[in-house]
């Protein structure tokens, strides 16, 4: 047999498995998402929500509702993809939490849950930043990074939050356009 002809018969069947592997992943991602897919994932959504903004002088994520916000804003705001990867980084999350501490996420003690969600933060995201723009440009964001960015605004966009988790001011005075926080003191309610 002849080097060449080893060599170009490698390399395309490499090619072959690349692209095999990209058609599957993108037809993964496209496919149309059953509305009650979500719903019926709401109290694992709240318990990742309440991880990120736990409850503690201020209300945290659960109590301020923010799964609703999250599953209305992915069922009537994001792209198919976008959903599928959400949905697809759900069953990863259970099926891994069950592989590596034997039980289910609603079981886990609070470090086993910031241990979970560490993993799948350090997982969504690329050593060199050329690969996370290209990732977010052809399959949109990672998991961990739509549901912390998902949790962060319904929090600071509801009334609990708002209101009690941060410094709301009812009647604005006059614009100034930097202000020093004095110690101990919350961040206003806006981005």
């Amino acid at each position: 047999m002849n080097r060449r002809t080893s060599i170009k018969s490698i390399l395309g069947l490499s090619f072959i498995g690349a692209s095999s592997f990209s058609v599957y992943k993108w037809i993964n991602c496209h496919h149309t998402i059953d509305p009650d897919s979500f719903l019926s994932r709401k109290e694992l959504i709240a318990e990742l929500a309440e991880t990120i903004i736990p409850s503690t002088d201020t209300p945290g994520a659960k109590e301020a509702k923010v799964e609703n916000y999250i599953i209305n804003i992915l069922l009537n705001c994001t792209a198919s993809v976008e959903q599928n990867l959400f949905l697809n980084g759900l069953t990863e999350l259970e099926s891994y939490t069950e592989r590596q501490f034997q039980r289910t996420f609603f079981n886990c003690s609070v470090n086993d849950r910031n241990k979970i969600l560490e993993y799948f933060e350090q997982r969504g995201v690329y050593k060199y930043t050329l690969f996370n723009k290209v990732s977010n440009r052809l399959l949109g964001k990672s998991f961990f990074s739509q549901l912390k960015s998902l949790t962060i605004d319904g929090y600071c966009l509801s009334q609990l939050g708002a209101t009690r988790g941060l410094a709301y001011d009812y009647i604005p005075g006059n614009y100034a356009a930097c202000i020093s926080l004095i110690p101990n003191q919350k961040s206003w309610a806006t981005k």
